[in-house]
């Protein structure tokens, strides 16, 4: 079952129920001590709990008991609701994670003496598998543990893992190496040397971040909590000096009656941040669910904070920027030669070649010439096959050598003939180079007979989504193999900020570090061992799940569908995580100074009646006043529980931009919606006579 099947409704029955349970077991105050805000309220009800009953059994309380056991009642709601917000947060990723266990099964692994398909085999449970270990995977077989193909091609099925159902070729010495767990090989075999020892497996790790188990606190979230305990202790302080001052003006200045221990505790938590205090943990964990349900696992809660923080996008041209196949779109014949025998030669000398870019080629000579594949082998062809050391491929056939490669390489290979390029062939292969496109140069022996423009093709609406990271703020930088003219044209075409040509594992590190040391935050993406190195240097390094073990383990995000631009997602992601907590954070202590109008005049209209001039709000009663500022302060945190777990809509708006909508929107709504909400509890708890 699929991570994307868990877009489950916040208030699910399935997920409530045993939330509710959680919030009661979350008062442990083993728990609630690492929430300063939370435990003192805590405190605070347990006292204002033991205040009432002591009201109710002696009949001589500092109140009435109905009021001081209903102050106890909303204080302890208010902790109940910051734990519901927490277990409905943590819920929904023990419900990925049983999706994820499901995956898991106890498979029969087809363990070999040495790694080939012909070596002796010994079926052992997977658990018994240890790093290093080579096992054998044939069709309809589960793939017992990670690894690493060392021979074989096949058909995998991942949509356990990913949920996509498409299956996906997994094969040696390339980029999409890896294997997982849990998988199920679909055709062929595989031999498969296993990289990770029981309990460290990927499916492991990612059932243990799900879980939230051993979700560590960010530093901005350990920032945040210093901040609230600080302004937590500030507040206990003050609230502390409140009792014998007012004991001292009533009793000596004879200012009326002093205020009351209950009075105080409900002043306390009012003033002190429990609205964002309630909602943090939720809104970090609901961050990191967010990131699970785009199919994106986070090693760590510090990268996807990290994400929101990216000012600098590395993107791989291929496969991210454009469609990942060049395409041929024309021939350009040399002087003297006819446009149709230069696609004839063309099509014979990729008939053997098997990638996009050959196949296209066959293919557009039979769409403009009407050149048909022909059976060269009974001919008696002879094909060369396309080599990193070359860099042509092509064939001999009938006396005739034809080949087709990148322009250096042919020029080298016509000069050996006795051969050179015509002027005209260069300054085609220089316009089709500086129009963004790709030349291949095709040759007879020692003469060339012209140029195939190959074409990357954009993936639609990649320009508008540079121009959106360009109004956050965001540089972006598309890396790629091609020559500089050709990476120039293709980054003005995309709308990227720069580029990095011809890049290297060196070069790709040298920029990651450039731009760190010039006080940005870097991300990239990565799926092949060269990627490694930079992925290790990056501060967001996404790696794709098909790529190799090493680039998976450089990454501190792991994408399970394997898609280039996901980056852009996660980055949105991440900074709708600091959104969220810094749009609740300014809510919650604009919130707070709206609370004191309500309650400060309440609390001291005992002893300072002249303080009942401050009432703005014209409550009831003292006592209606402090009761419907308690009972509003709980409420609230339910009310934004959805908005910390689905995050506050994000739009790409430049930081001051942002700012200024943060304070208009969360800043003054913060200041206005106690007044009204506390006005609204008051008026119905006059309507039912309660107060």
């Amino acid at each position: 079952m699929s991570t994307h099947a868990q877009k489950r409704s916040l208030f699910d029955p399935g997920l409530l129920r045993p939330a509710v349970r959680d919030a009661f077991v979350k008062l442990d105050p083993r728990h609630q001590v690492r929430n300063p805000v939370m435990f003192v309220t805590e405190v605070g009800s347990a006292f204002t709990t033991l205040l009432g009953v002591h009201a109710l059994v002696t009949g001589a309380g500092e109140a009435s008991p109905a009021f001081i056991l209903s102050v106890s009642a909303w204080l302890w709601a208010t902790v109940l609701f910051a734990n519901l917000a927490e277990a409905i947060a943590e819920g929904r990723g023990k419900a990925q994670a049983d999706s994820l266990r499901k995956a898991r099964r106890d498979i029969l692994a087809k363990k070999l003496a040495v790694p080939r398909r012909d070596a002796a085999r010994t079926e052992v449970p997977a658990p018994d598998l240890r790093r290093g270990d080579s096992v054998l995977v044939e069709a309809g077989d589960l793939v017992p543990a990670d690894g690493e193909v060392v021979e074989g091609v096949a058909s995998v099925d991942e949509s356990a893992i990913t949920g996509e159902s498409a299956p996906v070729i997994r094969e040696s010495g390339g980029d999409r190496s890896a294997v997982t767990g849990g998988t199920r090989v679909l055709s062929d075999w595989l031999i498969v040397r296993i990289t990770a020892n029981p309990g460290e497996a990927f499916l492991d790790r990612m059932i243990s971040l799900v879980e939230g188990a051993k979700r560590q606190k960010t530093p901005n979230e350990i920032a945040l909590d210093i901040l609230l305990a600080s302004m937590t202790i500030v507040f206990l302080l003050a609230t502390a000096t409140l009792l014998p001052f007012s004991v001292y003006a009533a009793d000596v200045a004879g200012h009326g009656r002093p205020v009351t221990v209950t009075v105080l505790i409900a002043l306390l938590v009012c003033l002190i941040p429990t609205t964002i205090g309630g909602l943090l943990s939720a809104i970090g964990i609901s961050g990191m669910d967010r990131l699970i349900r785009a199919n994106v696992i986070a090693m760590s809660g510090r990268a996807v904070e990290a994400a929101g923080d990216v000012d600098v996008l590395l993107l791989d041209k291929t496969g991210t920027i454009t469609l990942g196949n060049r395409l041929a779109t024309a021939f350009v014949p040399a002087p003297g030669v006819d446009e149709r025998a230069l696609a004839d030669a063309a099509q014979l000398a990729s008939l053997a070649d098997e990638t996009p870019e050959g196949r296209s080629i066959v293919v557009l000579a039979k769409e403009k010439h009407g050149i048909r594949e022909r059976d060269v082998h009974a001919l008696g062809a002879r094909f060369v096959a396309f080599s990193a050391h070359t860099r042509m491929s092509g064939v001999d056939l009938d006396g005739r050598t034809l080949r087709k490669g990148a322009v250096d390489a042919i020029e080298s290979w016509v000069h050996e003939r006795g051969g050179a390029l015509a002027p005209e062939v260069k300054a085609a292969v220089e316009t089709i180079a500086r129009g963004g496109g790709t030349p291949l140069v095709v040759a007879d022996g020692g003469r060339a007979l012209g140029v195939i423009h190959l074409k990357d093709i954009l993936k639609g609406g990649i320009r508008e989504r540079f121009a959106e990271l360009r109004r956050m703020g965001i540089e972006t930088v598309m890396i790629t193999g091609d020559n500089p003219l050709t990476a120039a044209a293709i980054a003005a075409e995309a709308g990227v900020d720069d580029f990095l040509a011809q890049a290297t594992p060196e070069a790709k590190l040298r920029l990651i570090r450039e731009r760190q040391a010039g006080g940005h935050l870097v991300a990239m993406t990565g799926d092949g061992t060269n990627d490694a190195p930079a992925l290790a240097q990056a501060d967001v390094a996404v790696a794709m799940n098909t790529g190799t073990q090493a680039a998976r383990e450089a990454g501190n995000m792991v994408d399970l569908d394997s898609n280039p631009t996901k980056l852009i997602e996660i980055v949105e992601i991440g900074k709708q995580l600091l959104m969220t907590r810094g749009s609740l954070t300014t809510f919650s202590i604009a919130n707070d100074v709206a609370k004191y109008f309500a309650i400060l005049p309440a609390a001291f209209a005992a002893t300072y009646p002249v303080l009942k001039s401050l009432d703005v709000m014209r409550l009831t009663s003292p006592q209606s006043a402090i009761l419907s500022a308690v009972i509003f302060n709980a409420v609230i945190i339910v009310l934004l529980i959805p908005l910390a777990l689905r995050g506050v809509a994000y739009r790409p708006v430049g930081a001051a931009a942002l700012l200024r909508r943060n304070l208009l929107v969360y800043g003054l709504g913060g200041l206005v919606a106690p007044f009204a909400g506390i006005k609204l509890v008051d008026l119905l708890l006059a309507t039912l006579g309660l107060v």
